[in-house]
């Protein structure tokens, strides 16, 4: 069935929307508040791309190699380095997120005490997902620590795990999309979605590592041994 009604012009009509156009559409508004030449925003970007990249990069080559842990003579001690490195990272991340933000003009329609509570909200649920996830993984198993050969006896299945995949990431990003509505900034909101599609990407190249390790964990010839 078609659709009568009329839509937003750059998208052709709720009739016949194609969904790309449309995404196309969104990001054409937000880039009409954002100046991408900022350096502020420049800085944003730069770290919200690093930091991911950074960490699968290390983590894979101390895979590897192992050197990591014998330069530090301890596995348990060079996860630990390696963690506070990310965690100093991701300070620097949010500074930059932030700064962008305040260097930017705000979006007036999001400028109200609804949204800021939106904001809030949102920035809630990103905080216990985090939280919660460090929590049930502690803090070898949340900076890499199966990289370094630090394994739990099992995956972890319990909250926020059941809830979620990955609910570190997703916890995170709707922090930044907190932050951002709390902020009534589009910039944030733009960031925010890099750091969504970034995190994607590292998904893709984590995720089958960490099945793997642990399928064979699980499996009796590595039980035998």
């Amino acid at each position: 069935m078609s659709s009568s009604v009329a839509g937003p012009d750059c998208c052709g009509g709720l009739g016949n929307v194609d969904f790309r156009q449309a995404d196309l559409c969104v990001m054409t508004w937000l880039l009409g508040y954002v100046d991408p030449s900022d350096p502020c925003f420049v800085a944003a970007i730069l770290t919200i791309t690093f930091n991911p990249l950074f960490w699968n990069v290390v983590a894979r080559w101390e895979q590897k190699t192992r050197k990591l842990s014998r330069a530090f003579r301890s596995p348990y001690l060079a996860c630990y380095s390696l963690g506070a490195i990310i965690l100093l990272l991701n300070v620097l991340r949010s500074h930059c997120f932030t700064q962008a933000m305040l260097s930017q003009p705000k979006m007036e329609s999001l400028d109200n005490p609804t949204a800021y509570r939106m904001g809030l909200a949102l920035l809630g649920v990103g905080s216990t997902f985090v939280l919660s996830s460090f929590f049930a993984l502690g803090f070898t198993g949340t900076f890499l620590g199966d990289y370094f050969g630090i394994l739990k006896e099992a995956r972890v299945t319990t909250f926020p795990f059941n809830v979620l995949d990955n609910p570190m990431y997703w916890g995170s990003t709707a922090n930044y999309l907190g932050w951002a509505v709390m902020h009534a900034s589009p910039t944030g909101l733009l960031l925010t979605a890099v750091v969504a599609l970034v995190y994607m990407v590292a998904i893709l190249y984590e995720e089958p590592f960490t099945t793997q390790i642990y399928q064979q964990q699980a499996s009796p010839s590595h039980k035998r041994s």
